[in-house]
Formats: structure tokens, C-alpha cells, sequence
């Protein structure tokens, strides 16, 4: 028999039996590229569709049967299991797909053979020509690729400068970099590791090359934390650890920040990067006041930020019992929960399943249910939330939704080019999407009255992105809870003036105190 092996990391390549063939068709290699991830049956309509989209329905059967028939030609041997209705890759071929080599790797944790195994990214610089559903199809299996590629380098990053390798963790730093220059998150992984590894020189030219970088893309000079590293009070070492815990067969990461009597767990939205947080001056500031109050709990949910990437879309279900992980892997007593906007319900969850670990809930611009019903106005219809998906992820990688989410941020280049570096950094448009649809569905109504612990809801009055009835409607319905009205219209805690939110924040936990 035969072994296959399709090279799909750059322009596509077939081997049988290690040996080269040459395919001069490029329908025909995007056909045996799109079977071989679908793994399995595809409508023959399908196929000729995507291939021949100007062509009526008879000829682009026709085309795709004589396509078919010149594909086995070329290959040497029948490979096609075909009924009058769909084809596939026949079961009885030994067939091997680097990409699925590449996440086999990574779902096991063999980061750096995943990494060996990522020669470009997905089908790059090829089309099958006159055919925009497949270049479609391509460019969103390339960036949810390229999402597990940028994790499994952090993940090397990470591992190899604990093991004190840091001459391996400098060369996955550098491709990060490559991966995107303007992210000072990346810049300071490779230049901390260049510091570790002994060689001050080469960290100094990065740093340079960075900051002209940023002064010639974006107009900025880097981020204090950026310089610190360049000096000698900036102790490699005393940078925040991101660690990680195994729950339902996924590796959570999550970091811990100083210490009290209460622990406060922050959930931020539908996007999390652990490390990203950090890199923008107000998120930074709003995150370290909060360290003042208690010990400070960050976590990017399965499938999201620095967790490990999964096939399934993170609901309200798997997050609350995510938070129960990530609580217990922190030893934590008495949590403070957070929830802003579509993390809100995960956490209502978790506070109605396991009061006695809650000691209060603070609800930031959150809602009950992802879409209108005749009983729940507060939303977006199910029409009107699925175009503004498409159009978030159509648009995936740059600072898209900044204008509705942060509208007093939206103006600063800096950071657009810091939520823009974090979408990229948390997730891929395919990732995404599959999280947008599972939050479309959600509707946690019946749980808020059950809710038995001290409960804060905060809102601010001109929201851009979740209606203040929405706020006002959560409110209405757990029993005693407070409900604060701000002023100012951003979506992000953080944007805008913090101060209100913080004071808010500070008498609510001042009440929950032993």
C-alpha cells in the first residue's frame, strides 16, 4: 500500500512513499487539501461549487469528475472512495497531513516537535484561482493554525527559560517576533531571553529594533516595562509567572498577584490573553488597584489567551467548572468573582453551583442572555448578532470593535495596535467564531434568583456595547443586589475613568471583609 503524505505548510506538496509527485493542477491539490481536512465525505455539489463557482451545476459535476479521474492519474493509483453524491479520500489509502501531525503534536504537549513540523503558514501564497469560498475556507484554517503556532512558542518560551535552556527559549522568542513585530509582549519574551542567556549585546540591538519599530508603525515609544528590562533594577526573574493546571483534560493557564484576605478572580470578556493584560497602561493600572484589595486571580478559559487551544467552543458549563479548577489549583477560600460582559454568566453559574467558595459577585457591563426574545429586549436579535460576528471576524487581527468596546480609547494608536496584538494572541477567527455562537445561546435568567451571595452589578449609562437595561435587568433579579449606574460610555472596565468603578469595587469588598 501506498503512504501518502500531504504537505500543506506553504504552497501544497504530495509524497507517496517519500517520493515528490508533481500535481501540475491546482484545483487538484486544493481538492486533495480541502478532503483531507474534512476528514471524511463531501457533497460532490460541495467540491464544485467551491471549484467552478461561474459554472452551472451539470458542467461543475462534470469538470469535478474528470478532475477527479486525472488527479489518480497523476498520483498513480485509484485514491478516491466516490458514491453519486459525495467523495472522500479512501479509508484504505495510508494517508498523513502535516497539519494534522502539527496538532496531534500540540495537543499531546510536544510543543517543539509541532513546532518543527510548522514549516509557513497554511497554504501560503496558493489559490486554486476564481474560487473565494475555498480562499476563504484557507484563510481561516491558516489563522486557527497560526493561533496554536504563536501558543505553542509562548509555551516553549515559558518552558525553556525554566529549565534554564535559554538559548532554545531565545530562538522560539525570535519567531514569535517574526509572528508579529509590533508586539512588545513578544520583543520583551525575546529580550529577557537574550538577558538570561548572557548576551546583553544582541538584547540591546532588539530593544533598539523594537522601539524603531514602534516609533515608525505606530508613533509610540515602548511601554516602561519594556525599558526596565534594559536596566539593571529589572530583575529577569521578578517578572510575573504564567502557570498552568490540568482540568477535564485541558491545561488552564493562570497567573496570581499579591495577597489578603479575599482572592479576586478576573474575567474580562469574551477575549483574554493572561500576559496581554498587562502590556496596556490602564488595563495594568485597573488590575494592579485591585491587587490592594486581595490576592489578584487571572485565567484565559480553555480554548482562549494561553490555554491550550480545543476543538470546542468554552460555554457557560465548561467555564464555571474551568473557575472551579483554576480556584482550587490556587488554594483559594473566598473569591471575589468578576465577571465583565460575556463572562458574567459563567461566573453566576459558579456562584449559584458553589456558594460557599464565593464570597460576593461583581458583575461589570454583563448580560443575562446572548439575543433578543420577546421576553428580553436587551440584546441584540439573532440576525443583528450574527452580522456583527461576521463582521468582527472578517476583520479579525485588527483593532476591530475598539470603537464600541473602548470608544475613549479608540483614538490612540497604541492602543488599537495593543487589542489588535491581543485578538491575535487569544484566539483565531475560526476559534472565535465557535465561542461567539456558544455565548448567542446562553440564557442563565432562571440562575439569578437562586443567587445566595453578595452581589454588586456595575454598569456604565451609555454602554456602546451592552445596553444598560441589560445591566438594570440582571440587577432586578438576584435578591439584594446593588446596582451602580456610571457615568461614561465604554465597555471595558478599564477605559474611561476608573476611578468610579474601583471606589465602587473597594466599599463592596470592604462589606464582605471577616
Amino acid at each position: 500500500m501506498t503512504a501518502f503524505l500531504l504537505g500543506t505548510f506553504g504552497f501544497p506538496e504530495v509524497y507517496a512513499d517519500g517520493r515528490p509527485i508533481k500535481l501540475a493542477l491546482r484545483k487538484g491539490l486544493a481538492l486533495l487539501v480541502y478532503l483531507a481536512e474534512a476528514r471524511g465525505a463531501v457533497a460532490r455539489d460541495v467540491m464544485a461549487t467551491w471549484l467552478w463557482p461561474e459554472a452551472d451545476r451539470e458542467t461543475g459535476l462534470a469538470r469535478l469528475r474528470r478532475l477527479l479521474h486525472r488527479i489518480e492519474l497523476a498520483l498513480g493509483q485509484p485514491v478516491f472512495e466516490t458514491d453519486r453524491t459525495s467523495v472522500r479520500w479512501s479509508p484504505d489509502i495510508e494517508l498523513k497531513v502535516d497539519t494534522h501531525l502539527f496538532e496531534n503534536a500540540c495537543d499531546r504537549g510536544a510543543f517543539e516537535e509541532g513546532c518543527q513540523i510548522y514549516r509557513g503558514d497554511f497554504l501560503a501564497g496558493f489559490s486554486p484561482e476564481d474560487s473565494a469560498e475555498f480562499d476563504d475556507w484557507a484563510f481561516f484554517r491558516r489563522e486557527a493554525l497560526r493561533g496554536r503556532l504563536v501558543h505553542a512558542l509562548e509555551r516553549l518560551v515559558q518552558d525553556k527559560n525554566a529549565a534554564g535552556d535559554h538559548f532554545a527559549a531565545t530562538a522560539h522568542a525570535g519567531r514569535l517576533v517574526e509572528l508579529d513585530p509590533l508586539s512588545e509582549v513578544y520583543g520583551r519574551h525575546l529580550i529577557r531571553s537574550l538577558l538570561l542567556a548572557g548576551d546583553r549585546s544582541a538584547a540591546e540591538r532588539h530593544h533598539a529594533a523594537l522601539t524603531q519599530r514602534l516609533r515608525d508603525e505606530l508613533g509610540v515609544a515602548p511601554e516602561a516595562e519594556t525599558e526596565a528590562l534594559m536596566s539593571r533594577a529589572a530583575a529577569p526573574h521578578a517578572v510575573p509567572t504564567t502557570r498552568y493546571v490540568k482540568g477535564a483534560g485541558v491545561h488552564l493557564a493562570y497567573q496570581t498577584y499579591g495577597s489578603g484576605p479575599l482572592d479576586i478572580l478576573v474575567m474580562p470578556g469574551f477575549v483574554s490573553h493572561v500576559e496581554r493584560a498587562w502590556e496596556h497602561p490602564a488595563s495594568r493600572t485597573f488590575l494592579a488597584s485591585l491587587m490592594k484589595l486581595g490576592r489578584l486571580i487571572v485565567f484565559d478559559r480553555r480554548g482562549i489567551g494561553l490555554s491550550d487551544r480545543v476543538g470546542s467552543a468554552p460555554n457557560i458549563d465548561v467555564t464555571a467548572e474551568d473557575i472551579g479548577t483554576v480556584l482550587s489549583a490556587v488554594n483559594s477560600r473566598r473569591v471575589v468573582l468578576f465577571g465583565a460582559s460575556e463572562c458574567g454568566p459563567a461566573c453566576i453559574k459558579f456562584a449559584v453551583d458553589d456558594p460557599s467558595r464565593v464570597a460576593g459577585l461583581i458583575l461589570f457591563g454583563a448580560l443575562a442572555k446572548g439575543c433578543w426574545a420577546e421576553d428580553y429586549p436587551h440584546a441584540l436579535r439573532a440576525s443583528q448578532y450574527d452580522a456583527w460576528c461576521k463582521h468582527l471576524i472578517a476583520q479579525w487581527g485588527g483593532p476591530v470593535g475598539i470603537e464600541a468596546f473602548a470608544p475613549s480609547l479608540a483614538g490612540d494608536p497604541q492602543a488599537r495596535a495593543w487589542w489588535a496584538g491581543l485578538l491575535r494572541a487569544a484566539s483565531s477567527p475560526g476559534g472565535i467564531s465557535a465561542v461567539l455562537e456558544a455565548f448567542r445561546d446562553a440564557d442563565v435568567r432562571a440562575l439569578l434568583p437562586q443567587i445566595a451571595v453578595p452581589t454588586l452589578v456595575l454598569h456604565r449609562r451609555d454602554d456602546k456595547a451592552v445596553r444598560i437595561a441589560a445591566g438594570r435587568d440582571v440587577a432586578s433579579r438576584i435578591r439584594d443586589a446593588q446596582f451602580v449606574e456610571l457615568d461614561g460610555n465604554d465597555h471595558w472596565f478599564f477605559a474611561g475613568d476608573q476611578q468610579p468603578v474601583l471606589k465602587a469595587i473597594r466599599r463592596f469588598t470592604e462589606t464582605l471583609k471577616p
